[in-house]
């Protein structure tokens, strides 16, 4: 997952993307970066870290223009080590175009092939953004037929090829130098992408981001979102454009941004992430009195933060205490990939504490999001019986995580997944609780469809293994699997599926 920010504004936006990065940082903690259009000319920062740690006031003050884009990366292909794949990415032929890219293209290496063969592009490092970034600078070349003579009319042209070529989910920003700043969303509307405006005394100026609460914060007006296939055109005059460049969209947005993703005050896609997480807890709620130990409980507690509107839903409909048993540390910054349990098991505690007054002597029910690898769940359960619980009772907001997420959700392999062959009293006996519910999959998606009827499907992957992009073979899974494992015994260890566990929000 990733965060990306595009703006056409009347005055500089150097300070408007980066405070766009800052309210996004919960989508990319491993590197950050903006990029400026001043006439022709491109002004870039960029490197590895959270927002604050990569801009300082001198990089700031060479980010000159009143266009530009910025993107925070979490790390879903490519080697999270190097500073060379943060984004956005540059090309200078047929245009100088920059690009910053959320989601994952499942077809990346044969796009690479196509590049370097037919295409004769050459493609610098791992990134699928930067070959998206190069279909996309071969597709405006052909559009303009070799020329050098852009239109709206050639740019929608050219993101139509990409859609017939590029196959996954992407949401995208990128610039033109010296026309405009171009967005546009993948056939399939799985990552999220909005449009927002604010009038000044200058004149309109455009935003578009990966949540609204960047517009929020920004001062901007939401407009809408933008559809699957569409692309929005803004020239540096501030004309706005738009065109539907797919030929059979569809709307499937990935119903794990409303689980743990996104910012609960944000609305994607006409729908309330909080609000949905209230409903999530309410449907807990009943399979928590389904399986009959209800008037076994004493308290509710969530695992900070995102789990929070689900627990106090659960503990309001059960009739319990809801407490804060867990306080978070929001200091500890990037949590980094560790060997061996001992050091994995010393992070959890770092990040977070367990009051012990809410805990001794009660039957306690600990409400989490999901349960992906169960390690830091395991460590969680331990922590509140050394607190002195009698029961440690695990709720899970989501149903069981039992396929990898190709769309760029950077989750563990199936044999790490911890639901991977096994049922609901095995994972309990894994994680050490007595008891473990999920949230089941139908009530999951009435819970967040409740929030939009329109909203008709969901792309559910991770939970039912249905890709609906129709294009992931198990080869292509048997691929992220051996490459990950490749990963792991060398030195380019991906930091993501640790981070998935330990990130600025508690995945399980």
């Amino acid at each position: 997952m990733c965060g990306i920010v595009g703006v056409v504004a009347r005055s500089p936006v150097n300070q408007l993307l980066y405070d766009g990065l800052t309210v996004l940082q919960h989508r990319g903690q491993d590197a950050a970066g903006i990029c400026t259009a001043e006439g022709h000319s491109f002004h870039m920062h960029k490197g590895r870290g959270l927002v604050r740690d990569v801009f300082r006031t001198r990089d700031m003050r060479g980010l000159v223009g009143t266009m530009g884009i910025a993107h925070c990366r979490y790390p879903t292909a490519g080697s999270a080590s190097s500073v060379a794949e943060s984004q956005p990415f540059y090309v200078n032929s047929p245009f100088g175009i920059v690009l910053g890219h959320n989601g994952n293209l499942v077809n990346a290496e044969e796009l690479r092939r196509s590049l370097f063969l037919e295409d004769r592009r050459h493609v610098n490092t791992n990134s699928d953004s930067e070959v998206l970034l190069n279909v996309l600078a071969h597709e405006l070349h052909d559009a303009c037929d070799g020329g050098h003579r852009l239109t709206p009319d050639a740019i929608f042209k050219a993101v139509g090829g990409v859609h017939r070529r590029v196959k996954g989910a992407y949401a995208v920003v990128a610039m033109v130098a010296g026309y405009g700043l171009l967005a546009f969303r993948d056939p399939k509307g799985i990552r999220p992408l909005i449009i927002g405006r604010a009038d000044t005394d200058k004149g309109v100026e455009f935003l578009v981001a990966s949540e609204s609460v960047a517009l929020d914060t920004l001062g901007f007006k939401a407009m809408r979102d933008v559809a699957p296939g569409e692309a929005i055109l803004v020239d540096q005059s501030g004309n706005l454009y738009s065109r539907q460049c797919a030929e059979n969209p569809s709307h499937h947005p990935c119903i794990f941004e409303y689980v743990y993703l996104a910012r609960p005050d944000s609305v994607i896609d006409g729908i309330s992430v909080y609000e949905s997480r209230r409903n999530m807890g309410k449907s807990l709620a009943d399979r928590i009195l389904a399986a009959g130990i209800g008037e076994q409980i004493d308290v509710v507690i969530p695992i900070p933060d995102s789990s929070r509107p689900s627990a106090l839903e659960v503990a309001t409909k059960l009739g319990k205490p809801y407490r804060e048993g867990f306080i978070k540390n929001r200091y500890i910054g990037r949590t980094f990939i560790m060997p061996g349990q001992e050091l994995r098991r010393k992070s959890v505690r770092q990040k977070l504490n367990a009051m012990a007054v809410e805990f001794k002597d009660k039957n306690v029910l600990l409400v989490d999001d999901s349960i992906v690898r169960g390690t830091t769940s395991r460590e969680i359960v331990q922590m509140a019986r050394e607190c002195g619980a009698r029961k440690v009772f695990f709720a899970s907001a989501a149903p069981p995580v039992r396929f990898p997420n190709v769309y760029g959700i950077d989750m563990p392999t199936r044999s790490e997944l911890i639901a991977n062959g096994r049922d609901e009293h095995q994972i309990a006996e894994a994680i050490g609780a007595d008891a473990v519910l999920y949230q089941d999959l139908a009530s999951l998606v009435a819970d967040v469809r409740a929030c939009n009827p329109a909203i008709e499907s969901f792309d559910c992957s991770c939970f039912d293994g249905v890709y609906i992009t129709g294009d992931v073979s198990s080869d292509y899974l048997a691929g992220i699997e051996a490459s990950r494992h490749d990963g792991e015994s060398g030195a380019g260890t991906r930091l993501s599926s640790y981070q998935l566990d330990l990130g600025l929000q508690a995945v399980d």
